[in-house]
């Protein structure tokens, strides 16, 4: 009698298997679609960027100018009730403002000089009420702000309006599957698998300002902001019984 090794045993019980049992799963057939499911609002939250640029011949002048001025400006911000957590400082720098003087007729040319400084100071403040945004805009800038960097417009709570928009991307999606289904005659076994990529595409009005006006409150026109989320689906699919 001939006693086989251990590997020679497994070899041979694997020979006696039917090849079948080594052919893999048959790939199912599938479908896969993406519906973007969109859903506008009003903002009802300003985020601004603001602050105050001052020069003078030494940089303690400048700075010094600076705080005064921001002082004030953030004073005007909190008496009008904004919160501490709503104003974040966004920059500060010193800088030194240059001259470069013009050739020479020679061709000679000489170096740039300082002849002062530059403080800049900026925040973010966020509103909550666009409806007083403008008049507080045109507080602060009178009392000192004279570097309004932008305004933007969002919804403050996003979460409900982005489940919105998953169901209307959703019903978008099972109504197109359906319609595929009959025009290719199949039918929709059962998801495989459902993948979410969203972004918001909001409004973006932006007012650039260096001077303070002596008119009326600073005008917003925040039109509407879309909510949008998209959304993958793949069914398994199989031939329509007749």
């Amino acid at each position: 009698m001939i006693a086989l090794s251990r590997p020679l045993l497994v070899a041979a019980s694997l020979a006696l298997l039917p090849v079948a049992a080594f052919a893999a799963d048959p790939v199912p057939a599938t479908l896969t679609l993406t519906a973007d499911g969109v859903v506008s609002a009003p903002p009802d939250t300003a985020i601004v960027s603001l602050g105050v640029v001052k020069e003078a011949d030494t940089a303690n002048e400048a700075l010094s100018a600076n705080n005064t001025a921001m002082k004030k400006a953030l004073a005007a911000l909190k008496d009008a009730g904004v919160a501490d957590k709503d104003i974040a400082t966004s920059s500060f720098t010193i800088d030194p403002v240059m001259v470069y003087p013009p050739q020479k007729p020679d061709g000679t040319q000489e170096p740039p000089r300082i002849t002062g400084y530059r403080v800049s100071n900026a925040v973010t403040v966020k509103l909550h009420g666009i409806a007083e945004a403008g008049g507080l805009l045109d507080k602060v800038i009178r009392v000192g702000a004279n570097d309004v960097r932008g305004v933007s417009f969002t919804v403050d709570d996003q979460d409900s309006l982005m489940d919105k928009a998953r169901v209307a991307a959703i019903k978008t999606l099972e109504a197109r599957a359906d319609l595929y289904a009959k025009t290719g005659g199949f039918t929709l076994k059962r998801i495989l698998s459902i993948s979410e990529g969203s972004q918001n595409h909001p409004p973006m009005p932006m007012m650039m300002a260096k001077a303070a006006p002596q008119s009326d409150s600073v005008p917003f026109a925040a039109g509407e902001q879309d909510i949008r989320a998209t959304v993958n689906v793949t069914w398994e699919i199989e031939p329509a019984t007749k």
